[in-house]
């Protein structure tokens, strides 16, 4: 059995708590918390600390916090030479404190909560200092996915900043595309099954194949009419920024 602590009760925190009580050979044997009460309905409130003096001896600390506030965990652990991990995106592995052995367990998913998720289909992204520790993280990630993954910083890095257009950005044009329906008396629900689609096309194609739009055909007429159309000058910028980027990538191929 391995033993894993979770430091932190954020979003990712409670998912990863949720995905190892599944586990049979992973086992949480205590989580700290801030607010303690933020996780008395994942585990017994015993196994529950809001001081680093009492943490338990594991094999493994997940480090599941704030960028900004990573550093600082990582130097309150109260051991030397036990294995810690972070679980950031852009966080690099060298800035944990340097009295324990340095590690990355990140998974790549945008996560809520009280939104179920499926573990077993999210990529885990693994870096490690060693080979041995390395093993260690492996056997834990693949306890709860199908999908692990060797990455380093700088690679981990370039993931995160796709992350960003790929699903950040997006979501936020959902949210413009929100707010013009609701200026115009309309559901946003009538754009769901387009979303969707566009979501699965690109699973079975490239995202040049997948592109489409009058942007993608340089249908003037059309992007001209849009831009009439909006009223709001951040609309209309995003509309031409974009619309100029899916033209200009037209070019190059």
């Amino acid at each position: 059995m391995i033993e894993v602590v979770i430091i932190g009760s954020g979003n990712v925190a409670q998912h990863l708590i949720s995905a190892f009580a599944k586990c049979e050979t992973v086992d949480v044997i205590q989580a700290f918390a801030r607010d303690k009460n933020s996780l008395t309905h994942l585990l017994d409130s015993n196994k529950i600390t809001s001081n680093f003096a009492d943490l338990k001896e594991a094999d493994l600390y997940i480090i599941s916090v704030s960028d900004d506030a990573i550093a600082e965990v990582s130097s309150k652990i109260p051991f030397t030479n036990k294995l810690i991990a972070h679980t950031s995106g852009s966080f690099s592995i060298d800035e944990l404190d340097n009295k324990n052995r340095k590690a990355v367990f990140y998974p790549l998913q945008t996560f809520s909560k009280n939104v179920a998720i499926n573990f077993k289909e999210i990529p885990i992204c693994l870096e490690a200092k060693n080979k041995e520790d390395y093993t260690i993280l492996e056997k834990v990630a693949q306890n709860i996915s199908k999908k692990t993954y060797k990455i380093n910083s700088n690679q981990r890095k370039a993931l995160h900043v796709s992350a960003v257009f790929v699903c950040n950005f997006v979501n936020h044009l959902y949210q413009i595309g929100n707010e013009i329906c609701q200026e115009n008396q309309l559901d946003f629900d009538i754009l769901k099954p387009l979303i969707q689609e566009t979501a699965n096309k690109i699973m079975k194609l490239s995202s040049n194949d997948a592109q489409t739009g009058p942007a993608k055909r340089n249908d003037t007429q059309t992007i001209n009419s849009h831009l009439n159309f909006l009223s709001d000058q951040n609309q209309k910028d995003i509309y031409k920024m974009i619309t100029k980027s899916i033209i200009d990538n037209g070019k190059k191929l």
